[in-house]
């Protein structure tokens, strides 16, 4: 018995010791504050891996964008921002001094003696596909990032700490790189986004995703839940995958590409053919609405015309929410009261089988302030998006959506996105409970002394 009782200490501390090892290489850079483990974990907390989850606010219409209230610095500061899969870069309104942000000063980050050097692969992989040029290896990161709105941010990247809550109850705090833009620029007919930044949610070196995966704290796999009626949730990790339920299609191999695409797809309305097919397709949740080229969009504008002849749903040019809207006889209230007026659409992907990524009218129409409805599929050409056909917010409401970057997957479910997904530290008689508190976000406060040292703002060549 004693023997027993010193071979199983042994074990222990051979246990500790390999535990303490393994911690010690994870985060050896000085930089990475400690994790601090929660006291007690209950048995839901230990079924899960590590994911952060994050609640979102926003809508299509009238507001246009979706976004998520990050923690960023010491002591940490809030940044709302825009969640768009179409970029990599994650950025926020910097003080520096800051031209054209839309933040008071005192919402703006202040950049420290945190800038990445020029020499750091973050900064090539921000500029890929272009060679980024360092007047000597020590200067700064500068970039420049243009969005198919014609928007652009001019900045220099940073590192600081992004304090997170992990499904699994662990507290973390990496330091991440993210650009600190200085000059922002929004040329467009609509004004900006009352957001901070960008949260840059691309499959690209340079994405917080990719960041944390290379920290070996998360799966490269994203997903998020946008819901008809407004918020929803986003998910970093691949603890909230569903099981059974999704279709999954291949992810499109370009190295080059910083979003996610697939394809070739075919355009069906109604469930029948339309002659339009070899769509290649990106899902962007950075776009409000879905963009198709100039052949999908015609072919898809006469079929809804056709639909319309004899209903009473008329052209008018009085409402400018969008190119294409429809009047009734008295207004419109909801999706429901035309639904019937509409077929749905389908984007059927050839490489996998079966596989339907459906547009239902709520996917594709909104009602205005107004009492119209209007087309939410734009023509990309026309905007000069070419041949590409984004998959945008609108369509991509009330799905779970999931960007499997170790498998090369994209998969979609549909779902009721008003719910935050149940991740709870509580078991109760075999029912998951909706997590209460703190949501994807650790209010920590790390001491490390920063001193600001401002950028001396010129220009990247991209």
């Amino acid at each position: 018995m004693e023997r027993k009782s010193k071979r199983m200490m042994l074990v222990l501390l051979l246990l500790l010791f390999m535990f303490a090892t393994t911690f010690q290489e994870c985060f050896s850079d000085s930089s990475q504050p400690p994790i601090k483990r929660m006291s007690t974990q209950s048995t839901a907390a230990r079924r899960f891996g590590s994911t952060a989850v994050f609640p979102l606010t926003g809508n299509v219409y009238p507001l246009g964008y979706y976004s998520v209230s990050l923690k960023i610095g010491n002591p940490p500061k809030i940044y709302e921002l825009d969640i768009d899969t179409g970029s990599d870069l994650t950025w926020v309104q910097c003080d520096a001094p800051c031209k054209g942000c839309t933040k008071p000063r005192a919402s703006l980050y202040n950049p420290g003696n945190n800038l990445i050097l020029c020499k750091d692969p973050l900064c090539s992989a921000v500029h890929l596909p272009a060679n980024v040029r360092c007047e000597t290896p020590n200067d700064q990161c500068d970039y420049e990032v243009e969005y198919a709105d014609h928007g652009s941010s001019l900045g220099v990247l940073v590192t600081d700490h992004f304090p997170l809550r992990l499904t699994n109850g662990s507290l973390l705090g990496p330091r991440l790189a993210f650009g600190c833009g200085y000059d922002q620029s929004n040329p467009g007919p609509n004004p900006p986004p009352p957001t901070s930044g960008v949260l840059g949610l691309g499959n690209g070196k340079a994405s917080i995703m990719s960041q944390l995966n290379g920290l070996g704290l998360t799966r490269n796999v994203l997903g998020h839940c946008l819901s008809g009626r407004g918020g929803g949730f986003l998910f970093l990790g691949d603890d909230l995958v569903p099981s059974s339920g999704m279709v999954w299609t291949p992810m499109s191999h370009n190295s080059l590409e910083k979003h996610y695409s697939s394809g070739p797809a075919e355009l069906l309305h109604g469930g029948k053919a339309t002659g339009v097919m070899g769509l290649q397709v990106i899902f962007d949740s950075g776009s409000s609405y879905t963009y198709f080229n100039f052949q999908a969009y015609k072919t898809t504008l006469d079929m809804l015309k056709k639909d319309l002849k004899g209903k009473p749903l008329k052209d008018t040019r009085d409402d400018r929410t969008l190119p294409i809207c429809w009047k009734g006889p008295k207004p419109v209230k909801t999706i429901s009261d035309v639904k019937d007026y509409f077929k749905p659409l389908q984007l059927s992907f050839s490489k996998a089988k079966n596989v339907k990524l459906e547009l239902s009218p709520e996917a594709y129409l909104i009602v205005t302030k107004q009492g119209n409805v209007c087309l939410g599929i734009l023509n990309g050409t026309e905007v000069g998006l070419g041949d590409y056909n984004i998959i945008g917010d609108i369509s991509l409401q009330d799905k779970m959506v999931i960007y499997n970057n170790e498998k090369q997957q994209i998969g979609w479910v549909s779902t009721n996105c008003n719910r935050l997904p149940n991740v709870d530290r509580d078991y109760n008689d075999g029912f998951w409970l909706p997590y209460k508190a703190d949501f994807g976000i650790l209010e920590e406060h790390y001491s490390t002394a920063s001193k600001i040292n401002k950028p001396t703002g010129r220009k990247s060549e991209l």
